[in-house]
């Protein structure tokens, strides 16, 4: 299984729901491969935001990577591709080169169940606790994917 978390630049939101969907699916002993990149070309290369690194490790994520941006290959690559806001959901699905490849894209807080049509808030331009809060909602998304992609049959 291979799922893809995407915001805008790669270095905020999709890197800290990439590592809370790691470790969510560490927990319920499932094999799964996750990555994240960026509908935008913005801060390719760079690593995760500082503040996205502390936010996570406060609860225990180790986020990390370096940030990419989208490709056609993704769409063939990665079983599930998660949108971190409407925006980007729509960016996405405007690059996928199939209905098949549209159909694997969801919006991330859609697997919340307290949260559905919900965005992941972009805390680039935010505090600190902006960042905490992206972290907050990210959680409970991570754990009802993972939940969700048990009963999946891909």
């Amino acid at each position: 299984m291979r799922i893809l978390t995407v915001c805008l630049g790669n270095i905020c939101r999709s890197p800290a729901a990439e590592a809370a969907i790691r470790a969510a699916a560490a927990e319920e002993g499932l094999k799964v491969e996750v990555d994240s990149a960026g509908t935008g070309r913005y801060h390719i290369g760079d690593g995760p935001n500082p503040r996205s690194i502390a936010a996570g490790a406060e609860v225990g994520l180790d986020v990390r990577g370096r940030a990419r941006q989208v490709r056609l290959e993704d769409f063939d690559e990665f079983d599930v591709i998660v949108a971190m806001d409407h925006a980007n959901y729509e960016d996405l699905r405007r690059l996928a080169p199939s209905k098949h490849a549209r159909d694997k894209i969801h919006l991330f807080r859609d697997f919340d169940p307290a949260s559905p049509g919900q965005e992941v808030p972009d805390p680039y331009y935010g505090t600190e606790e902006d960042y905490r809060a992206m972290v907050t909602v990210i959680l409970p998304a991570a754990r009802g994917l993972v939940d969700k992609l048990k009963g999946w049959d891909i």
